[in-house]
């Protein structure tokens, strides 16, 4: 029981979920990913006559389980499974949350940016409502989020989604460094 509190070490969680992409192929050619779900709700509920929404989205179905199944075990992980013990990070990260304002503790997410009054403030519009929007577009301009492209189109030596996957990181990495200081200092 005692693994289940803790962490996996990357050489274990990493085939894990590596060895999900076969084996979803093996179990009928499902691809992996999380983004397409959405639109099989949107197909699902929404009346209207738009293109994006016509098709047979009763075959992906599964895709929904899928996605409540990873609910489901982000809230046995987040609170029955919790680890006591204060996330570990490293000395660096630590000292650049403070350049930014942010005194990550023990908390995975910040008190500083996940409140109450942030969320109703021009921050919290940016962050939760823009940035929001911007992932969204993206992933539907990109064909796929990064855990598609990330895992299931670089396991098929797709080189869409490795331009894709490179796009992903280089972006975050950019907002991380020249922007979200700036949102921060509102």
């Amino acid at each position: 029981m005692e693994i289940l509190y803790k962490p996996w070490p990357w050489y274990v969680a990493g085939p894990v979920i590596g060895l999900t992409v076969p084996f979803l192929l093996w179990m009928g050619n499902k691809r992996l990913g999380i983004s397409s779900s959405l639109r099989h709700i949107c197909a699902a509920c929404v009346p209207a006559n738009i293109p994006l929404f016509k098709y047979n989205w009763r075959k992906e179905t599964w895709s929904l389980f899928f996605v409540g199944g990873l609910f489901l075990g982000g809230v046995l992980g987040g609170w029955v499974f919790a680890n006591p013990e204060p996330v570990a990070i490293s000395v660096k990260t630590a000292e650049y949350f403070s350049s930014l304002g942010i005194n990550q503790k023990a908390a995975l997410m910040p008190e500083e940016i996940f409140n109450w009054q942030t969320l109703f403030s021009v921050k919290g519009f940016l962050l939760l409502i823009v940035g929001g929007f911007m992932v969204g577009f993206g992933t539907r301009y990109a064909q796929g989020c990064t855990s598609g492209h990330g895992i299931l189109g670089l396991s098929a030596l797709q080189w869409p989604s490795l331009i894709a996957t490179c796009s992903f990181f280089l972006g975050g990495i950019l907002f991380a460094h020249f922007v979200l200081p700036h949102i921060l200092a509102l």
